[in-house]
């Protein structure tokens, strides 16, 4: 990030600073973007101007809270052309299997998932570090975009990361009166919406039950035995397949459609991810032509209930897998390979 203004000390001294900030910035502009990639450009431009002005920064605030400014403003810039990412079931009714047709969407029409790591911070205090995890569940990610830009940003700011009432006005340049009005004009919004605390039952760690339930799901997946699939959804349980606009709720629709359609990823592999504060795993099919396993999908799991209520299959896998630091092609059984960071 260096352009050469400064002395060799002060550049590295200043890129190790702002760099500090790189992933809690990614999960706050993430949030607002509902874009992993998005979010990680508004990152790297936010630092970018903040290297470029860093000698008119007065230290009035702290050099986080001046690093959220630029970055809110990068947000709010980006988001200025009124896109709002969205989920399969936020745009559609279900589909019945015997209608159902793949029609993809452009990417910008989607929520797209996010490694853990790349936007959740290492914290000491579980409470803090379970409220972090909530707070980019996917559930939870489409409820934020259905917000006005800045009403998102006064909900991300008070309710995710705890900023008090006066530095999120001071940030946003505007009275803590509007501050507090549009914050509570947000959660009226989150409110009506049934489903977005619809995955808030997982636990952080994973409880006993969890983890059985995830064991029993890979057996079943990579089995492809769909009456033990079947028997861990709930009955209204969902799929859906980004970037196709097809989703499915239901045991019988979820089941035929796996059999029909995805009868190709039987005999699949899965490898575990941490996406978006649930489990989730990465999703390799048998590949004819090369041997071996080729990607197919980034899975992400909802659970409630010891059932899972839904399972999403983010299908491009060029985009997918290299951000989850994952091999495009497995030679051997999942076992033997180490997962990227």
């Amino acid at each position: 990030m260096s352009d050469g203004t400064a002395g060799t000390a002060t550049a590295d001294d200043l890129d190790a600073r702002l760099e500090k900030h790189r992933v809690e910035l990614t999960g706050y502009c993430y949030r607002m973007l509902g874009s992993s990639f998005e979010a990680e450009d508004a990152v790297q431009d936010t630092l970018v101007r903040a290297w470029r002005s860093y000698d008119r920064f007065e230290g009035r605030s702290s050099l986080r809270s001046w690093l959220y400014r630029i970055a809110t403003n990068v947000c709010l810039d980006m988001l200025s052309a009124g896109n709002k990412r969205a989920r399969p079931m936020d745009l559609t009714e279900s589909t019945p299997l015997a209608q159902a047709a793949l029609s993809p969407s452009p990417d910008n029409t989607w929520l797209e998932p996010m490694p853990d790591g790349r936007v959740l911070p290492a914290v000491q205090d579980p409470a803090e570090a379970a409220v972090a995890k909530e707070s980019v569940r996917l559930a939870f990610m489409a409820a934020l975009q259905q917000l006005p830009p800045k009403q998102r940003a006064v909900l991300i700011l008070r309710e995710v990361l705890a900023w008090r009432a006066s530095e999120v006005a001071e940030l946003l340049g505007t009275s803590v009166a509007s501050v507090n009005s549009a914050l509570q004009r947000a959660r009226a919004t989150l409110a009506e919406r049934a489903d977005s605390g619809a995955d808030a039952a997982v636990s952080d760690p994973l409880d006993e039950g969890q983890r059985e339930l995830l064991e029993r799901y890979v057996a079943a997946f990579e089995g492809y035995d769909m009456t033990a699939l079947t028997a861990l959804l709930h009955e209204d349980a969902v799929m859906s397949m980004p970037p196709f606009d097809l989703w499915l709720t239901g045991h019988d629709d979820i089941a035929g459609f796996m059999t029909t359609f995805g009868a190709a990823c039987a005999g699949s592999r899965l490898l575990p991810v941490e996406v978006n504060g649930l489990p989730g795993f990465a999703q390799y099919k048998p590949d004819p032509e090369a041997g071996g396993f080729a990607p197919w999908a980034i899975q992400v799991l909802e659970i409630s209930e010891g059932r899972l209520t839904g399972f999403h299959f983010f299908l491009d896998t060029e985009r997918w897998f290299p951000l989850f630091g994952l091999p495009l092609h497995l030679e051997a059984e999942p076992d033997q390979v180490q997962q990227g960071a």
